[in-house]
């Protein structure tokens, strides 16, 4: 790049409307700004959800007319296949009416991982997928035969794409192996580049303070969950194990939506115990939801993943730990370089069983707090290490596709 000229980069969401609530839509708005002291980046999804679109960011829309009425964010839930197939050529239409202009184009993984980086490929532009998880389809389709086999067709078509790809970026060391075992992706195309957590927001914030700002109990042994409520994220086996003996006064609280809530309030109805569903709040608020708790809850469903082992870059855990909080996790994959059994955390599977022992022989309050400041001393990658990581992944991908061409 000369250095006269600053990169110009477009993060392309294809399989995710912008709902500033969401994971998803929370981690390409963080890194986009905090790439901008960087190159000039602009962020595109399928359309903007949320009625005020976030300031300071260049948003692009692929298919702006297009409707939103979940309660999650993603763009391509529950179409047909004709639907599907529109949607595509809207795509197609946009990477050729829109990024031409853009030196790099990064893709967020999606049903079709990679896609977007071909079509940019034809055409001369370096197009880099960014994978979060390789899915397993059986798990995510839960027995419905239709879906199961768009998901297989998804997932062979992302392999053949990504296998295409000059250079994939991994969230995680744990997925940069499951990419290159289950989609056949060479290793040294595949580089890891961490999630970075936002240490303004998510910080060490004293209990007290955040029950009295909330208006919650001050004597209470509160557990929360934050996150979206479907069916990666189990909280069945916690919620039921709710209506069993435990040594002291018990309430969870759940922040978020999903395609699950109704089911989690119905199955919760009869609990002796008090919870509390929030539904989606707003992102400035979640710090003091984390802060409240005296444990925090990541209950993954180990199978949803393709090697049966979670890889992805979670945000919750991290996040979680940055507000200094004890966790309860799964012993899977990534979960376990997060979290130090017995000291920052309890890692043990998510079944009613575990659950209900667990619960039976709860920690103390103070017990609680203590490994909470355990994880609060616990390093976090920031969002500008992640941004500087990025950017360096594009420079050298650009450099590549410039010298192929023998520009």
């Amino acid at each position: 790049m000369s250095a006269s000229r600053r990169l110009k980069i477009c993060y392309v969401v294809p399989g995710s409307d912008l709902v500033a609530t969401m994971g998803p839509t929370r981690n390409v708005l963080n890194l986009a700004r905090a790439m901008r002291p960087l190159a000039d980046v602009s962020v595109a999804f399928r359309r903007v959800s949320d009625r005020i679109a976030p300031e300071g960011l260049s948003i692009l829309q692929i298919a702006p007319d297009a409707t939103h009425d979940r309660a999650d964010d993603a763009a391509t839930s529950g179409m047909g296949y004709l639907e599907f197939l529109r949607y595509l050529r809207e795509v197609r239409r946009f990477v050729a009416r829109d990024l031409a202009g853009f030196d790099v184009i990064l893709e967020k993984s999606w049903l079709l991982s990679g896609y977007v980086s071909a079509l940019c490929a034809s055409r001369g532009l370096p197009g880099i997928p960014v994978e979060n998880i390789v899915q397993n389809p059986g798990h995510a389709a839960r027995q419905q035969w239709t879906k199961l086999m768009r998901l297989k067709l998804g997932a062979w078509v992302a392999r053949r794409n990504m296998q295409k790809a000059p250079v994939v970026i991994a969230e995680t060391e744990f997925l940069k192996r499951e990419i290159h075992q289950h989609w056949g992706v060479p290793e040294d195309r595949i580089a890891v580049v961490h999630l970075g957590v936002d240490g303004t927001l998510f910080r060490p914030i004293d209990q007290a303070e955040a029950r009295r700002k909330l208006g919650l109990s001050s004597d209470a042994l509160i557990l929360t969950y934050v996150g979206v409520l479907d069916w990666t994220h189990n909280l069945e086996p916690a919620i039921k194990s709710l209506f069993g003996p435990s040594p002291q006064e018990l309430e969870l609280h759940v922040i978020g939506d999903g395609a699950r809530r109704g089911e989690y309030e119905s199955m919760s109805r009869d609990c002796p115990r008090k919870l509390r569903f929030y539904g989606k709040v707003p992102h400035a608020d979640v710090p003091w939801h984390i802060a409240a708790a005296d444990l925090c809850l990541a209950p993954y469903d180990s199978a949803a993943f393709a090697s049966g082992e979670l890889g992805y870059s979670t945000m919750k855990i991290p996040e979680y730990l940055s507000v200094g909080r004890a966790i309860v996790s799964v012993p899977s994959g990534r979960v376990r370089s997060l979290i130090e059994n017995g000291r920052t955390g309890f890692l043990f599977p998510n079944e009613q069983a575990d659950w209900r022992n667990f619960l039976g022989a709860l920690p103390s309050r103070a017990r609680l707090a203590e490994m909470g400041a355990a994880a609060a001393a616990a390093p976090q990658m920031t969002w500008e290490s992640t941004a500087q990581a990025y950017y360096e992944v594009c420079v050298r991908a650009l450099q590549a596709a410039r010298a192929g061409r023998g520009d």
